[in-house]
């Protein structure tokens, strides 16, 4: 690959150096901030050689190139661009900067409300299991003690998290604030005090006491905050103002016990008596608006937001709908507008599909099939932003496909007993109406599927097959390219070789304790670099990983600290951040493996390098150590990712899941 000319394209379609502000990599992608998304030809750039993919999120341009190359394009790049280097954190900075208020509001939201979607999501699955299996005792289809302990203990786990969300919101909250998480805690302990009425209560026994404030100014209601959002992430942004200004005014000797004495009383007391009062109201009229917009006649209210939620997603605004999910659910018991979402969601996989069914041009197959199936589980970036906004009509027809979806949910009245997850696992949150999820479902896919492939989409490859002769879709200039004939060739020779190889031995059985020793075998597994649990590469967090987009491969849960060599082989690239390796073996089956999600930003801390680019290493032997501890402290996840970056050079990759290895345990086999 020419990286220097990868890289002059790229800075060409962006929009050149007018259109640039900052750039900087991590491991497999480029990420650049520029001043007009307009002015850069997404299309153009998406079709640039090596480039897999082109998205924008967080402010930037992420350019996906994979590990080993986005490093030797960004060389090139600034080189081109002349601009200085910059870190990702650097980079992030730029591009919150560049925001207008109404996304650096709803990036806040964001960054508020993901850390804590795993304890929403566990306690939401739970109470739609609870509610299940009290629907099928109360009615005799099922007979089991309710009384013994497994039951009664779960029933008071599944809304925990429901219960003292306050809590959960206000140490999330402090920490995008500035502000000390543990005090920020402290005020949501203090909105859902006992002495405080539960707020779940007034709907059946009224207001039961009231309280005189600023010296007998007016009254409040002695009334909790429980399951209330916007009023707990007021209160905490006053206090991280508080605290700021006392940690600057107040002496180093007194500062330990003043600022967070008063920082908490000052703030307690206008959370009580001003911020909580005029912010239910606030929130409240939110709730009152969307339930009003999705209980018009005829679902017609669904039907309009069904349809353009997933514009929303394009414009990165759908954070803030969690403030609604959590709402509805301290309202109303569930939230409706989760069915919605998922509606939205089904349909970008049911439109992407049948890209990926009707396309001949192999790389967006590539592309489209692993999209499909990660909208399917909720994941929809990799559908909307690398297959149907590209061709942009299975987009409008999975607009559609989701405003008919939502639609039908509207309806029949579906609600989710929790928030954080869509698509086909949604309906562990929707128990209560199994059957209504599943038709609403094949609604939304089906339908998008249908129109699409009906109107959205229209192959333009033209193929024509000669003896030993293959002409090329030039997806560029939309044309075939008779001039790679030269290339096919070559690479089919290459092909045939290795097939050869392969088919001397069909019945050959590959296991750790085969006596066989031919490189032709042993160089085709891959090892496990570390134990722990090894899941499929689609649960992992990061959409750029789970939709396969840099290969495909695993995740694995590490169970100790060490990362090992998965075969013989050289260490092609390590980043200077320690996370993330390189490695290629002599057959050239080329491997990533990436320590962590986002701990590019730890900048190298609590990792420790035992080899270095251009070494060459022995299966085994022992290469990185980190901190895993420490790691997930620091707040990110320590998932480790092993991928197979030339996937496409192999007809097979067969991965084992769902069992805990051990190190040098046959982890991944390619042929």
């Amino acid at each position: 690959m020419d990286y220097r000319k990868v890289a002059r394209e790229i800075y060409e379609q962006i929009g050149g150096k007018e259109n640039l502000i900052s750039a900087a990599h991590c491991a497999t992608r480029l990420r650049l901030v520029i001043s007009d998304n307009n002015k850069a030809d997404k299309e153009k750039v998406e079709n640039i050689d090596g480039v897999k993919g082109v998205f924008f999120a967080q402010g930037q341009m992420q350019i996906i190139l994979g590990t080993g190359v986005v490093n030797k394009v960004y060389d090139e790049f600034i080189q081109i661009a002349d601009i200085s280097e910059s870190s990702k954190e650097e980079l992030k900075q730029v591009a919150a900067s560049k925001a207008n208020p109404l996304q650096r509001l709803i990036k806040t939201l964001g960054d508020i409300f993901v850390p804590i979607i795993p304890a929403i999501v566990a306690s939401g699955f739970l109470m739609g299991i609870m509610e299940a299996l009290n629907f099928m005792v109360a009615n005799g289809f099922l007979d089991i003690n309710t009384s013994g302990s497994i039951y009664v203990f779960a029933k008071i786990f599944s809304n925990t998290a429901y219960t003292f969300l306050p809590i959960l919101i206000a140490f999330s909250a402090g920490k995008v604030f500035g502000a000390n998480p543990f005090l920020s805690a402290v005020i949501g302990m203090i909105m859902i005090h006992p002495d405080l009425q539960n707020a779940w209560t007034v709907a059946t026994e009224g207001v039961q006491a009231t309280q005189s404030v600023w010296f007998g100014l007016y009254s409040v209601d002695m009334v909790g905050y429980q399951g209330h959002v916007i009023p707990v992430i007021i209160s905490v942004w006053v206090l991280a103002q508080i605290e700021k200004r006392l940690h600057k005014m107040v002496p180093a000797m007194f500062d330990l016990f003043v600022t967070p004495l008063v920082s908490v009383f000052v703030t307690g007391y206008l959370t009580l008596s001003i911020i909580g009062p005029v912010f239910v109201t606030v929130e409240n009229g939110l709730l009152d608006g969307v339930q009003w917009l999705i209980a018009l006649p005829l679902g017609i209210g669904s039907f309009i937001m069904g349809g353009a939620y997933a514009t929303t997603v394009v414009a990165g605004v759908h954070h803030m709908y969690t403030i609604i999910d959590l709402g509805q659910i301290a309202k109303f018991g569930m939230t409706f507008w989760l069915p919605l979402a998922s509606a939205a969601n089904l349909a970008q996989g049911g439109a992407a599909l049948a890209v990926a069914i009707k396309t001949k041009d192999l790389k967006v197959k590539a592309m489209a099939v692993p999209s499909a199936l990660s909208a399917f589980m909720g994941i929809t970036e990799p559908a909307i932003f690398g297959v149907n906004l590209r061709f942009v009509k299975p987009f409008i027809m999975a607009s559609i496909g989701g405003a008919c979806g939502a639609l039908y949910a509207s309806v029949v009245g579906l609600g989710a007993t929790g928030t954080g997850v869509t698509g086909i696992f949604g309906i562990l949150l929707c128990l209560n109406q199994p059957v209504h999820y599943l038709i609403m479902m094949l609604i939304s896919a089906g339908t998008a599927f249908v129109l699409t492939w009906l109107f959205g989409y229209k192959n333009q490859i033209k193929e024509a097959e000669r003896e030993n002769k293959v002409n090329v879709y030039d997806s560029t200039n939309n044309k075939i390219n008779p001039n790679a004939n030269a290339n096919i060739n070559a690479n089919t020779s290459t092909n045939l070789n290795l097939n050869t190889n392969a088919s001397l031995n069909p019945n050959a059985n590959i296991s750790r304790n085969s006596n066989m020793t031919s490189d032709a075998v042993v160089n085709k597994i891959i090892f496990s670099p570390l134990k722990g649990k090894v899941i499929p590469i689609s649960q992992v967090k990061d959409e750029t990983f789970a939709s396969e987009m840099l290969g495909k491969g695993v995740g694995i849960m590490p169970a100790s600290n060490r990362v090992v060599a998965p075969f013989d082989g050289t260490v092609t690239t390590f980043f200077e951040t320690k996370h993330a390796i390189g490695l290629t073996n002599q057959d050239g089956l080329e491997v990533l493996i990436h320590v962590g999600i986002d701990t590019v930003n730890l900048k190298g801390e609590h990792f420790q390098a035992f080899t270095k680019e251009g070494e060459v290493v022995k299966k085994g032997e022992l290469i990185l150590e980190f901190d895993q501890k420490r790691i997930e402290n620091a707040g990110y996840d320590s998932t480790t990712m092993v991928i197979v970056t030339n996937t496409d050079d192999y007809k097979n990759v067969n991965c084992k899941t769902g069992q805990t290895l051990e190190e040098q345990d046959v982890m991944i086999e390619v042929c």
